[in-house]
């Protein structure tokens, strides 16, 4: 990449989610007019603050942070084809959400419920990786594999037990759905607790994805910064999980797909990597809300839809990648 593009990058990616946001607010089974926005108490104006709007900002903060997670998964496992769901944390957060959704409990229960999930998740996948010695990319991969399969037949235990009253419910929050999205306060808080020292440790995050030997040369503590890494990682799985159930790719594609535009370098991608993100759900919530119109789709299948052909032009692109243990 020459150099004028990595000062054009972030500016760009801002204009895009400037562009998809204006899309989302206008787009619907119901036009709306901007013009009739501004009138008080009028139909326009609150479906566009009180549906759209916050629809919008819970996709853009979901899609950042899955990105950002995306990307310290794959410097976490020096593998460019990890995501933020590789290590199971999405379905200890799968299985607090139905048991919240079998027992009838409302949103803020079922969201704290997904959140407590994820969290047990992580304190499963980091104590047993870690076990009596030290634990490397390998053990921690192995482990979290393992531990998603056993929460996965837990997921499809308690489905086949669930109510089929709140089965369809069920299987939507599965798919990844914002049909009932408020507005992310607590998602935006998440994602600046994750970016920031993120970002304060890109130098290092640098070094790291080289590998252990020159990260350690350069006076990088390799084990103290995997430990962080993988904490920063399951927070903000562990929030966009809670906030929209499981929506796969956003921290697969983006990631990848920036670091072949030339924005290797930290201070860079993880930034441009959630507005990349957030912009990319955006998009695929408004092509749910709108592609059948008035029926909603799930907008995890949207982005299965998407993330599938748009990856293996990715992958076709760059016939080097390889996995690293």
């Amino acid at each position: 990449m020459n150099a004028a593009r990595p000062a054009l990058l972030l500016p760009a990616l801002l204009a895009l989610l400037l562009a998809s946001l204006a899309v989302a607010l206008l787009s619907g089974s119901v036009p709306i007019d901007p013009a009739q926005l501004w009138q008080p108490d009028s139909t326009a104006g609150r479906i566009l603050w009180e549906l759209r709007l916050p629809r919008a900002a819970t996709a853009f903060t979901t899609g950042a942070l899955l990105a950002v997670a995306g990307v310290l998964m794959q410097v976490l496992l020096r593998n460019p084809l990890a995501d933020p769901y590789i290590l199971g944390v999405s379905g200890g957060a799968s299985v607090g959400a139905l048991l919240a959704l079998m027992a009838g409990a409302g949103r803020l229960l079922l969201q704290g419920a997904a959140f407590a999930g994820a969290l047990l998740s992580t304190l499963l996948v980091f104590t047993l990786a870690h076990g009596r010695g030290s634990w490397n990319p390998g053990r921690l991969l192995l482990t979290g594999v393992v531990l998603a399969a056993g929460w996965g037949a837990l997921i499809s235990l308690l489905l086949s037990l669930g109510p089929d009253t709140g089965l369809r419910g069920m299987l939507f929050w599965l798919m990844g759905d914002l049909g009932q999205a408020r507005w992310p306060w607590w998602g935006l808080l998440a994602l600046a607790a994750g970016l920031a020292p993120a970002l304060a440790q890109s130098r290092a995050l640098n070094l790291l994805a080289g590998g252990d030997e020159q990260a350690a040369a350069l006076g990088v503590n390799s084990a103290r910064l995997r430990g962080l890494i993988y904490l920063l990682a399951s927070l903000l799985t562990a929030s966009a999980v809670t906030l929209a159930g499981n929506i796969g790719f956003i921290g697969l594609v983006v990631p990848h797909g920036l670091r072949l535009l030339g924005a290797r370098d930290h201070r860079l991608l993880l930034p441009a990597s959630a507005l990349a993100g957030g912009t990319l759900l955006v998009v695929a919530d408004t092509l749910a809300r709108t592609a059948l119109a008035p029926r909603q789709l799930p907008v995890g299948v949207l982005t299965a839809l998407l993330g599938v052909p748009l990856f293996l032009v990715l992958l076709h692109r760059n016939r080097e990648i390889q996995l690293r243990d």
